[in-house]
Formats: structure tokens, sequence, C-alpha cells
């Protein structure tokens, strides 16, 4: 998907899915022909004029203050996560891109962390790890390793927190609260997707995902 469609999508969604009344927009009944807000109901909610409201939604955010974008968030009812994702669509827009990590970089000795945030995770008496943005566990200390042994049976795969969400049957046992766990994994992705559009090992994750996650293809539409 490129990024205006990505934008599109966004900005489309969360409209439908509020209600005059959820936006506290007044409306005197008769039936509405769209679902949730209309168009001018979210410019005028936003501040915005209809026209400019509508290049937005039609994918064009270059040039869109941080103001706007503030009051579009609240129009929108945004929530943290959301509102991130619409800050970061509107940096990719801008040009502003981060370099992907590669999987030509030398790791560090030993291991994909340095040596000091391994002995402060070794000095830790809980379960602990680091994880990027991408949800791949980098490092473990004793006991983290010991929690997920059962999916860590194999040294030489690379072992990814959301892969194992949706794809390990044994996560939902693992996690009393799985569903609430994997959703907040959809919006983490989410974010890494937007200050990042450019990772393909990302792309190539949601990919992944999508093509044999009913629930991850569903949560992240």
């Amino acid at each position: 998907m490129d990024q205006r469609s990505e934008v599109r999508n966004f900005l489309v969604s969360r409209r439908e899915r509020l209600t005059p009344e959820q936006a506290g927009v007044q409306f005197h009944g008769g039936k509405r022909r769209v679902k949730g807000l209309r168009r001018e109901e979210v410019a005028m909610l936003a501040a915005v004029s209809t026209d400019y409201y509508t290049r937005l939604e039609r994918g064009d955010l270059t040039g869109v203050s941080e103001a706007v974008l503030e009051s579009l968030a609240r129009a929108l009812k945004l929530d943290e996560s959301e509102r991130a994702h619409l800050f970061n669509l509107a940096r990719a827009a801008a040009g502003e891109r981060r370099s992907a990590p590669t999987t030509s970089r030398p790791r560090r000795p030993g291991g994909l962390v340095r040596e000091g945030v391994q002995r402060m995770l070794d000095s830790i008496q809980a379960p602990a790890y680091v994880r990027n943005q991408r949800m791949d566990l980098l490092a473990f200390n004793r006991m983290g390793r010991a929690l997920f042994a059962d999916a860590l049976t194999d040294p030489s795969v690379g072992f990814n927190l959301a892969r194992y969400l949706f794809l390990d049957p044994r996560a939902r046992e693992f996690y009393v609260h799985w569903d609430a766990i994997a959703r907040d994994s959809v919006a983490a992705l989410r974010i890494a997707a937007g200050s990042n559009p450019y990772d393909q090992g990302l792309t190539d994750l949601v990919g992944q995902l999508s093509m044999q996650s009913d629930e991850f293809r569903t949560w992240w539409a």
C-alpha cells in the first residue's frame, strides 16, 4: 500500500467509526447517507475548511502543520497510538525518512546489544528482554530466556514477539489477556510503520502476519 492510500484509509476509517453523538455534532434526525461523520462535520470540528480536509482525506498530508494535526486528532478522537500514527504519516509525507535497519550491519561481539545493556538485563531479578520496533527480541536475561523457553528451541532462528503472538498457538495459553496484548502489538507495529515506512523487514513481517492471521489482518485494517 502506498503512502497516500495509507493516509486515505486511515482518515476515512476513523471518520466512519464516529457517530454525530460521539463527536458532539448536533443532529436533527432524518436519514444520513454516510457511515459515521460527514467530511464537512470533521472539518468543522477540526476548524479547517471542507475543501482542505477533503484534500487531507485524499491522502495529501504535505505541509500540514502540527496545530492542524492536533485539531484533527481531537476531532476524530484518536487515541495515543493513532495520534502518533497520524503524525508519523505526516512526517513520511514530508519526506523525513529514517534509515531502516539492514541485515548487513555488523553485529556486536556476543550478541545484538551492547555489553552494558546485557549486564543491565542480567542484574534484573525478573524476566526481562530488549526488543526493537519490529518486535524482534534482541537480548534476554536468564529468567527472560527461561520464560520463553518453549519458543526459543532453535537458537539459529530469531524470535519475533508479533509472530509468536499471532502464529504460535501456544501464545494464547501463555498470555492470560491475549486479545488485549495482541491488539497492543498491532498498534506498536502501526507506530513503527509510520515512523519508518521504508523498513523492508517490517513490511515483510506485516505481509506475513496479514496472510496467515485473520485477527492481525482485521486489526491492521
